[in-house]
């Protein structure tokens, strides 16, 4: 069948793993139930977004995979027959620790992992004291639902990496998602990064003809060395379809489990009036490979 039922989960955190893991999985048995075959959690959604500040102690959150959130969630994946996307803080060897999203299959087992490339380090998303740069390219995920091109975050503001996975076949763009305002910044200010968050995300869309999946948490966070005023996250969580079409948008202030049906003839169609891969100049563009053309 052409058209493909989704479930974008919208979640605020706290500083419980237990209770964000409970929140998960009530909303990911309520997209199944409402006829998903794909679920998606936002970045770091088992506890607070704990970049906001460097601390030493916020590496006991990481976990390796295989490991008890894979066990937990690929168990709930079977179950229900769903194919998943969770996001984890990975522990890979001693001192090596990845921002990873693995994507589990419906019989439960791991379809494949995705490490985040672009590390961000800014005032209240201190990322580079934490990741590793990814190691594993821009591939996508060959799944029972299709070919998943998961990126995350801060990904997501790259032309390159959703350029790559569409060329390597990604039929969805997926990024999970943790990002929002700065609350002592104007509200205009905050209105222009939100709005270019979405932008460049729809634009992503169009530029490959490939529909794309952002979802993100909610809610206020406090840094909890009290430096900055913390962190709010905008939800916002959307559905872009490969021309750029909201399809569907969740709210900027609460928790919300988005349902969307993707058309997955539309790429086909829309790149045949469209046809941008056709008509790249791929003898012309060596001066990406640069940092800068001085």
């Amino acid at each position: 069948m052409s058209l493909l039922k989704v479930g974008l989960i919208q979640q605020t955190c706290c500083a419980r793993r237990d209770a964000n893991i409970a929140s998960s999985i009530a909303a990911i048995r309520q997209a199944a139930a409402g006829g998903a075959e794909l679920v998606i959690l936002p970045e770091l959604h088992a506890s607070l977004y704990f970049c906001q500040s460097e601390d030493p102690r916020a590496f006991d959150l990481a976990e390796p995979i295989p490991g008890p959130a894979t066990e937990q969630f690929g168990a709930l994946a079977r179950e229900l027959g769903i194919v998943l996307v969770i996001s984890l803080f990975e522990h890979r060897a001693a001192g090596l620790y990845h921002n990873t999203a693995v994507v589990l299959e419906k019989d439960g087992s791991i379809a494949g992992c995705y490490r985040k490339m672009h590390i961000p380090d800014d005032p209240g998303y201190y990322e580079k004291f934490y990741f590793t740069p990814g190691d594993l390219g821009f591939n996508p995920i060959q799944t029972s639902v299709g070919k998943l091109g998961v990126l995350v975050c801060w990904d997501q503001w790259y032309p390159e990496a959703a350029r790559l996975m569409a060329l390597a076949g990604a039929e969805l763009l997926i990024y999970p998602t943790a990002i929002g305002y700065d609350p002592e910044d104007s509200t205009e200010e905050q209105q222009r990064q939100r709005d270019a968050w979405i932008t460049v995300q729809r634009g992503h869309a169009v530029a490959n003809g490939t529909p794309l999946l952002a979802v993100n948490r909610v809610g206020f966070e406090a840094d909890p060395t009290g430096h900055t005023a913390g962190a709010q996250f905008w939800g916002s969580s959307f559905a872009a379809g490969c021309q750029g079409e909201i399809l569907a948008q969740a709210d900027q202030d609460k928790e919300e489990l988005l349902m969307v049906e993707i058309d997955r003839r539309r790429t086909e169609q829309v790149r045949r009036i469209w046809p941008f891969l056709r008509d790249r100049r791929i003898d012309d563009y060596q001066e990406l490979l640069k940092r800068f053309r001085d």
